[in-house]
């Protein structure tokens, strides 16, 4: 990873949680702490079990977050992007990352030591309950999540995991603003390359999605949100 210099001031996610917490006097010593990094594409620069080294914000670009499973298989659990978190699984209450990270492009991350994040956490309370209402949200959306993949078939968890992408990134020129591989979407919906691919396929032939090399494109949202409505989509 390459380390680069950015100023906070300036940044333009306005969802990161310190740029929204930049107009309180005492977080100006504490952004001058952090450290900007390069992570090329593909690069891991979290691995699972590793210890903590602090909180990774997204400045841009974006990035995958995984479990090793059964067999050592990968499974994504969180596809973030620019303003995003990276690493709160386990910090403050583990020593170690529950979870892997690696860039899905070329990414700047902005690291805030597990020390500079300690002394924020006791010193801006404003922060704090932020942080605190953010782990509660998190926690809410894996609790629903689980219950709702238990009770779906493979077609419509590779559905569910389309209609995520398309509203967490958006579309550009009628395509996903994110690519992933066929093996990417397989790890994400728990499923198998083979039976991803499938999938894949037989909703191009429905005229429900087009695919250009490894992205994909959303045709009739509305349809593909009634095959998943049961599992309330809406949800999350």
């Amino acid at each position: 990873m390459k380390e680069e210099h950015l100023i906070c001031y300036t940044c333009s996610n306005e969802n990161c949680f310190i740029k929204k917490h930049l107009y309180l006097e005492r977080m100006k010593e504490y952004v001058l702490k952090k450290q900007t990094f390069v992570c090329k594409k593909s690069t891991p620069f979290i691995k699972e079990g590793a210890p903590i080294q602090g909180l990774y914000f997204i400045c841009s670009g974006k990035v995958k977050t995984i479990k090793t499973g059964i067999n050592g298989r990968e499974q994504i659990v969180r596809l973030t992007k620019n303003g995003d978190t990276i690493g709160f699984r386990g910090f403050g209450a583990s020593k170690r990352y529950l979870i892997g990270a690696s860039a899905l492009e070329d990414t700047v991350l902005c690291n805030f030591s597990n020390e500079t994040m300690l002394e924020i956490l006791l010193n801006v309370p404003e922060f704090t309950y932020a942080l605190m209402l953010f782990y509660a949200d998190e926690l809410n959306k894996s609790e629903n999540n689980i219950r709702k993949i238990a009770h779906m078939n493979v077609r419509e968890r590779v559905i569910d995991l389309l209609l995520y992408i398309h509203r967490k990134f958006g579309q550009t020129d009628g395509l996903i603003d994110i690519e992933l591989s066929r093996k990417e979407i397989a790890d994400f919906a728990g499923t198998t390359d083979e039976q991803a691919i499938r999938v894949i396929s037989n909703l191009k032939k429905e005229m429900l999605i087009k695919t250009v090399g490894k992205r994909i494109g959303i045709l009739n949202v509305p349809q593909l949100r009634t095959e998943i409505m049961e599992h309330k989509y809406f949800a999350l």
